[in-house]
Protein backbone atom coordinates (compact mmCIF):
# COMPACT_ATOMS: atom_id res chain seq x y z
CA UNK A 1 0.00 0.00 0.00
CA UNK A 2 1.40 3.37 -1.01
CA UNK A 3 1.00 6.21 1.41
CA UNK A 4 0.30 9.71 0.21
CA UNK A 5 2.27 12.73 1.33
CA UNK A 6 -0.72 13.70 3.46
CA UNK A 7 -0.71 10.24 5.12
CA UNK A 8 2.97 10.59 5.95
CA UNK A 9 2.49 14.12 7.27
CA UNK A 10 -0.39 13.01 9.52
CA UNK A 11 1.60 10.03 10.84
CA UNK A 12 4.59 12.24 11.52
CA UNK A 13 2.45 14.79 13.33
CA UNK A 14 0.74 12.06 15.40
CA UNK A 15 4.11 10.65 16.42
CA UNK A 16 5.47 14.06 17.32
CA UNK A 17 2.38 14.77 19.45
CA UNK A 18 2.65 11.40 21.21
CA UNK A 19 6.35 11.89 21.83
CA UNK A 20 5.81 15.42 23.13
CA UNK A 21 3.01 14.25 25.47
CA UNK A 22 5.21 11.66 27.18
CA UNK A 23 6.17 12.55 30.71
CA UNK A 24 9.55 10.98 31.34
CA UNK A 25 9.01 11.11 35.10
CA UNK A 26 5.88 8.94 35.03
CA UNK A 27 6.25 6.79 31.93
CA UNK A 28 8.71 3.99 31.48
CA UNK A 29 9.67 4.00 27.85
CA UNK A 30 12.60 3.22 25.70
CA UNK A 31 14.43 6.05 24.01
CA UNK A 32 12.50 7.31 21.00
CA UNK A 33 15.41 8.92 19.18
CA UNK A 34 15.42 6.14 16.60
CA UNK A 35 11.70 6.54 15.98
CA UNK A 36 12.06 10.29 15.68
CA UNK A 37 14.82 9.70 13.13
CA UNK A 38 12.46 7.49 11.13
CA UNK A 39 9.70 10.11 11.22
CA UNK A 40 12.14 12.84 10.19
CA UNK A 41 13.52 10.73 7.33
CA UNK A 42 10.00 9.86 6.13
CA UNK A 43 9.09 13.54 6.12
CA UNK A 44 12.25 14.37 4.14
CA UNK A 45 11.48 11.63 1.62
CA UNK A 46 7.94 12.92 1.13
CA UNK A 47 9.24 16.46 0.65
CA UNK A 48 11.89 15.32 -1.82
CA UNK A 49 9.37 13.25 -3.77
CA UNK A 50 7.11 16.28 -4.08
CA UNK A 51 10.06 18.39 -5.29
CA UNK A 52 10.96 15.71 -7.84
CA UNK A 53 7.37 15.57 -9.16
CA UNK A 54 7.38 19.36 -9.49
CA UNK A 55 10.74 19.34 -11.30
CA UNK A 56 9.54 16.70 -13.76
CA UNK A 57 6.31 18.62 -14.39
CA UNK A 58 8.32 21.80 -15.01
CA UNK A 59 10.70 20.00 -17.38
CA UNK A 60 7.75 18.59 -19.33
CA UNK A 61 6.11 22.04 -19.45
CA UNK A 62 9.35 23.37 -20.92
CA UNK A 63 9.23 20.72 -23.65
CA UNK A 64 11.69 18.16 -22.29
CA UNK A 65 11.17 14.65 -23.63
CA UNK A 66 10.57 11.61 -21.47
CA UNK A 67 13.88 10.29 -22.73
CA UNK A 68 15.77 13.36 -21.45
CA UNK A 69 14.00 13.14 -18.10
CA UNK A 70 14.70 9.40 -17.90
CA UNK A 71 18.41 9.98 -18.47
CA UNK A 72 18.42 12.52 -15.62
CA UNK A 73 16.72 10.00 -13.35
CA UNK A 74 18.84 7.04 -14.42
CA UNK A 75 15.81 5.00 -15.46
CA UNK A 76 14.20 3.95 -18.71
CA UNK A 77 11.96 6.32 -20.64
CA UNK A 78 9.02 4.04 -19.97
CA UNK A 79 9.72 3.97 -16.21
CA UNK A 80 9.95 7.76 -16.07
CA UNK A 81 6.75 8.21 -18.00
CA UNK A 82 4.84 5.64 -15.96
CA UNK A 83 5.95 7.21 -12.70
CA UNK A 84 5.47 10.87 -13.57
CA UNK A 85 2.99 11.16 -16.44
CA UNK A 86 0.12 12.13 -14.13
CA UNK A 87 2.22 14.71 -12.31
CA UNK A 88 3.31 16.41 -15.52
CA UNK A 89 -0.28 16.63 -16.77
CA UNK A 90 -1.37 18.61 -13.68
Amino acid sequence: MRHTDADLDRASQRFEQLADDLDATTVEAEHTDDLRAIATAAEAVATDQARLREAVALARARGRSWNEIAISLGVSRQAARQRFADASAA
